[in-house]
């Protein structure tokens, strides 16, 4: 990559329908950017916190520059220089120039404008001008030529979160990975079951961790069906779908080219003046990655429940030790890693009922509301994506099962008398059951002292590989 060292002037004065403003020349964003951090102090994410959508918005400009230069409207010499400038900042080398915070007014105007200042002035500098030099390259009428923030910015959003959600797609299969080899690790240690937090029938430990995996494996499979909403853009829609300053010719060279740069398969919208005004696929992705997050905080409450004691509760797994649970207690040991996952999809569920407002509140020809929807679905991917790594590696992989513990519970336990149940029948099963909670004793001491069973019949019917499998004892 070419070094471009940069501009030694200390300030510029740039022009708006408001005014003027001066800006320091080591930006090489203008004065739409420098209203927009005046007007939007709200959150300190940046757009440049997120490389995926600084890419997306660099990518398009791209796209656009090739298109508009291969039709006549925008200059070759201005279009050369965008589309250098452009693959300068898909190589991350300007991501602190995108400042603009993503909690803003304007439908994403901020973001969009942040954006054509920044390739402007990088393209500028490509030609070896000034920044500011806006009458060879400039950010209206020549970056952001036969486009709408109202088609960029729900473009790129979409561009940004199909990049995001590989990582989370391998994060939710690493996860998923490390369940089906705890599910191999386990698949002989009998255990038991429990419904409503009471005793049932006996199970593997592989059988419970073999549940999470494909819990996980289900995810992923949603996961790529709402991806695959994400695929269809509004570009070349322009201002609410109409396509209005474009040449007919625009939108489909846009998906063409975008598709080469990006190799994502995108498509056009079957009907932009739709595609501009509704977000469903925003609202598909959160209600996917809130039913992810559910599933995920379910998992890591059955951890922390089997992993309670180590000696006054269940204390049927371990958890990896991590870090020292108390500031008082000496030895204290929490499930911390388990602790924070829950607490990342209570934000997720908690998100997901933001965004339904959002996109509950748009009006007309467009949703005004995207910024907070990109905030928010942005920060759930990337917090989520972190969590199940962190998850894998610090905790799944490592739990370990205490064997003996697992087995007296089974053999303590009046449920395995279920197994017995056709046998017996049911009123009998019911009543050896109840005795055997009353006085202390175990199931199988009382059968074989009534001689409700012989011994053998016994031990058949309590064999693992029937208490674990279909099976029907017989008489």
């Amino acid at each position: 990559m070419t070094q471009h060292p940069r501009s030694s002037q200390s300030s510029r004065v740039e022009v708006d329908l408001l005014g003027e403003v001066q800006i320091d020349d080591a930006h090489y964003w203008g004065i739409n950017t420098a209203r927009a951090l005046e007007n939007f102090p709200i959150t300190s994410k940046k757009i440049g916190n997120y490389p995926q959508f600084v890419d997306a918005l660099a990518v398009i400009k791209q796209a656009a520059a090739t298109v508009n230069s291969a039709q006549g409207l925008v200059p070759a010499r201005a279009a050369e220089a965008i589309i250098a400038g452009c693959q300068r900042i898909r190589a991350r080398e300007f991501d602190d120039q995108f400042v603009v915070g993503t909690i803003q007014g304007g439908a994403g105007t901020s973001t969009n404008m942040n954006a054509n200042e920044v390739v402007a002035n990088v393209a500028l500098e490509e030609l070896g001008l000034a920044k500011g030099r806006y009458d060879v390259v400039d950010p209206h009428n020549h970056v952001n030529c036969c486009q709408s923030t109202n088609d960029v910015y729900p473009s790129a959003i979409k561009i940004a979160l199909l990049l995001m959600l590989d990582d989370l797609s391998g994060a939710l299969r690493h996860a998923g990975d490390a369940f089906a080899a705890k599910a191999e690790e386990f698949s002989d240690v009998l255990k038991l079951g429990r419904t409503q937090l009471q005793d049932a029938v006996p199970m593997t430990l592989g059988q419970e961790f073999g549940t999470y995996a494909v819990m996980l494996r289900n995810d992923e499979s949603i996961l790529a069906a709402a991806r695959k909403l994400l695929t269809q853009l509004n570009i070349g829609g322009t201002a609410i779908g109409t396509g209005i300053n474009t040449p007919a010719a625009y939108a489909p060279a846009m998906i063409t080219e975008l598709n080469r740069l990006t190799g994502l398969e995108l498509s056009a919208s079957p009907d932009l003046v739709e595609a501009t005004q509704d977000v469903g696929g925003f609202v598909q992705l959160s209600g996917v990655l809130k039913r992810i997050a559910v599933k995920i905080s379910k998992i890591c409450n059955d951890l922390r429940l089997l992993s309670s004691g180590p000696r006054a509760g269940l204390g049927e797994i371990n958890l990896p030790a991590v870090q020292a649970g108390s500031s008082i207690m000496p030895g204290k040991v929490n499930p911390v890693i388990p602790e924070m996952v829950n607490q990342v999809a209570f934000e997720i569920v908690g998100h997901d009922v933001t965004i339904s407002m959002a996109a509950e509140a748009g009006q007309l020809q467009l949703n005004a509301f995207e910024p907070i929807i990109a905030h928010l679905l942005f920060e759930e991917i990337r917090h989520l994506q972190r969590a199940m790594v962190v998850f894998t590696d610090r905790c799944i992989t490592g739990i370990t099962a205490n064997e003996e513990t697992l087995r007296e519970e089974v053999w303590r336990s009046v449920s395995i008398v279920t197994a017995l149940s056709p046998a017996l029948g049911y009123r009998t099963a019911t009543r050896v059951a109840q005795q055997a909670l009353a006085e202390g004793r175990t199931v199988g001491e009382i059968i074989l002292e009534e001689h409700l069973l012989d011994k053998d019949a016994l031990a058949s019917a309590l064999a693992p590989e029937h208490l674990i499998h279909p099976w029907m004892p017989t008489n």
